[in-house]
């Protein structure tokens, strides 16, 4: 029977995140992963879990006919009991515990599979892990019309709380997994930071070791980000950067909306990869990372820490929609720990 640790996962963070914690915090228990936003998919290596599937979101994936969502989340119910077999205690895994597609795990799975003891577990979620957002009175009232489900299937039966909407005031949470390096407004007794994500070996003290730097493109003239006047002079700040920082080789990885490469210069190596740019971040190492304002930027830093310089240019020359998403990004992008010029 033993104890089986369940990860809801919605992006390439969240998986990187979950795999640490399988093989860090919940070592010697069965490891369960459910994706619910298909592009997860190719992130995921499958032989690195007991049991892996795909988790249609009831929303926006319903079932066909008649009560095609509330059929979804039953199916769902049997889906991930099937997975998880009979067991001894649970630990539910997902950056929020609000939404009714995750919420009604909490009380059906454990009646699914016999378990004696349920915790509920926070993932992190990047910069939207930095501060809390409090249930409105509205949100507050759909919780508790969400449990008129369970008059039509008694396992559906909605788990209300207050406080943050993600759940780490409810008293069914017991940890909060955080990114090292980033603000949070948790309860300090929940939180457990994890190490940086990425999990390239550190090399030998003493070795000499090349400094290595990442340049990630984006389409910006053909956006309207940027005017190629500009554009280039955004090129040639991040290649003076680089050298500045001392990289010796610096790798470009293009968008593929992005033909002409447009921040490459030369002597650029230019990256040809045959997986998902996050899980081939996360087994590389890097000294710095650049680019104008793609979330990639956002992405390497929560992923590498406190070890590596991440930089956005040109943002004094970017046409924003308003200064209003101006200033929200920034006030993101800085959150994290990227340098913004």
């Amino acid at each position: 029977m033993g104890t089986v640790a369940v990860y809801f996962v919605a992006s390439p963070l969240q998986y990187l995140a979950a795999r640490q914690i399988a093989a860090r915090f919940e070592a010697g228990a069965r490891q369960v992963l459910l994706w619910y936003k298909p592009g997860v998919g190719p992130v995921v290596r499958p032989d690195h879990w007991d049991a892996s599937a795909y988790l249609p979101w009831p929303r926006w994936d319903p079932l066909p006919g008649p009560l095609g969502r509330h059929r979804r989340l039953r199916d769902n119910i049997r889906l991930v009991a099937d997975l998880v077999g009979p067991c001894d205690e649970l630990h539910l895994h997902s950056a929020v515990f609000d939404t009714e597609a995750i919420n009604y795990f909490l009380r059906a799975l454990p009646r699914a599979c016999g378990a004696r003891t349920m915790h509920a577990r926070i993932l992190p979620d990047g910069i939207i892990s930095v501060r809390r957002y409090p249930l409105s009175p509205a949100k507050r009232v759909a919780q508790h019309l969400r449990r008129l489900r369970r008059l039509a299937a008694p396992e559906l039966d909605y788990w209300p709380f207050s406080g943050d909407r993600i759940g780490s005031d409810a008293p069914f949470c017991d940890r909060i997994y955080v990114l090292p390096g980033l603000p949070h407004e948790y309860p300090a007794d929940k939180v457990v930071t994890l190490a940086p994500l990425a999990t390239a070996a550190a090399p030998d003290a003493g070795a000499p070791r090349l400094r290595r730097g990442l340049v990630i493109g984006q389409p910006l003239t053909g956006t309207g980000l940027l005017d190629t006047a500009a554009m280039q002079a955004v090129s040639t700040e991040i290649e003076r950067w680089m050298q500045a920082q001392g990289i010796e080789q610096v790798c470009y990885k293009g968008h593929p909306k992005d033909p002409q490469r447009e921040l490459w210069r030369p002597g650029y190596e230019v990256l040809e990869l045959d997986e998902p740019l996050e899980l081939w971040l996360a087994h590389e190492r890097f000294d710095a990372v650049a680019g104008v304002r793609s979330s990639a930027l956002l992405f390497a830093k929560q992923l590498y820490g406190e070890g590596t310089t991440v930089a956005a240019f040109g943002w004094d020359r970017v046409r924003f929609k308003s200064n209003g998403e101006r200033r929200d990004m920034a006030a993101a992008f800085r959150a994290a720990g990227v340098l913004v010029h």
